[in-house]
């Protein structure tokens, strides 16, 4: 198989999708691996060290997309990107065709097989989403907790307080990778945290984080409660493939405090909360209402190293078995297939 990687595009996106150790694995099973220049290079590789496993170098986008049958990639592709594309070629990255109608249709356009990371399922779980999941989770509390610097914009809260003083009050939505990961690293920190799930096995690990961590059913009266008296909201809700449900709405969001944050992970799924939109890393907050609105939706990319290490290690095995002839009878593949031959084939986006 000719495996093509492609240096990401997307504002501010340093990943990418196979660093060299993880190349080096698909050449030695006798696949041909390619690289664009210099891709790696904001994740800390160099040209050099894909050469020295036996990695081809491309010089531009165009022809690596000719080279390839397989695109390995990190983040969907961008309107330049689809001109590349064909209809023989394997497309494998993060999709999130639910909140892209354009790029899905741009996709059927071309009649080009797309998998996503993000409904790639095994035993019902998503192993090619948690990773980043789990990063993000934890990058929405490093985030979050600057945003409510009074320097920039915030309310100025500490979010563990001193002795004599309040703690800060994160609201979580969600208690899965995401929004666990969000509560480990907020409660370590020392705020009052509050989580919505309505799973009791998730509701009962959260509670264990410590006595500052109460997990609730996510009655819309107790979330809109909740959510007046958050200094940092976090939506990490998820269904897989679909668009996320808005439970926060405009109203929710007009009654928080002047300077309280919102960091909505779930926005490249459309965001669970009404007031986000959008944002990247160049222009990552807007303020609605008096409240910071964070909406970048390729949050790991501010760490790309370790998010690349990450991503890697989960992609191989699924890499490989792409590789395979039979692949479409490989049930956790066959299930992140999105679109083929032009059809929409993914139940949650019909």
């Amino acid at each position: 198989m000719k495996i093509g990687i492609p240096k990401e595009i997307k504002i501010l996106e340093g990943r990418i999708a196979l660093i060299p150790e993880a190349a080096a694995e698909l050449v030695n099973q006798g696949h041909q691996v390619c690289i664009e220049q210099n891709a790696g290079l904001l994740s800390g590789y160099s040209n050099d060290n894909y050469r020295a496993v036996g990695v081809e170098i491309q010089e531009d986008a165009k022809s690596l997309y000719q080279f390839a049958e397989l695109i390995v990639k990190v983040k969907e592709p961008q309107p330049v990107e689809l001109e590349y594309l064909r209809a023989d070629q394997l497309l494998f990255s993060y999709l999130h065709l639910a909140a892209e109608p354009e790029l899905t249709k741009g996709l059927q356009q071309i009649g080009i097989t797309a998998i996503g990371f993000e409904t790639v399922e095994h035993h019902h779980a998503l192993p090619l989403l948690a990773p980043m999941s789990d990063i993000a989770g934890r990058l929405s509390v490093q985030i979050g907790s600057n945003l409510l610097h009074h320097t920039t914009g915030g309310r100025g809260v500490l979010l563990g307080g001193l002795p004599a003083t309040e703690r800060g009050k994160v609201i979580i939505l969600g208690g899965g990778i995401a929004g666990g990961s969000a509560a480990i690293m907020a409660s370590a920190m020392g705020a009052e945290v509050t989580v919505f799930d309505p799973c009791r096995d998730k509701m009962a690990a959260l509670r264990s984080l410590g006595h500052n961590v109460t997990a609730l059913h996510p009655f819309t009266h107790a979330i809109k409660q909740h959510v007046m008296q958050a200094d940092l909201l976090i939506g990490a809700v998820l269904v897989t493939g679909q668009r996320a449900p808005h439970l926060v709405d405009a109203e929710m969001v007009k009654q928080m405090k002047p300077g309280s944050v919102i960091i909505d992970i779930s926005v490249d799924q459309g965001g669970c909360i009404e007031t986000t939109r959008p944002t990247n890393y160049e222009t990552p907050t807007f303020i609605w209402e008096g409240v910071v609105h964070f909406g970048v939706t390729n949050m790991p990319g501010a760490v790309p190293r370790t998010a690349s290490q990450a991503l890697s290690a989960a992609l191989l095995p699924y890499t490989s078995m792409l590789c395979e002839a039979d692949w479409e009878k490989m049930l956790d593949l066959a299930s992140g297939v999105n679109v083929k031959d032009g059809r929409i084939v993914h139940p949650a986006l019909k």
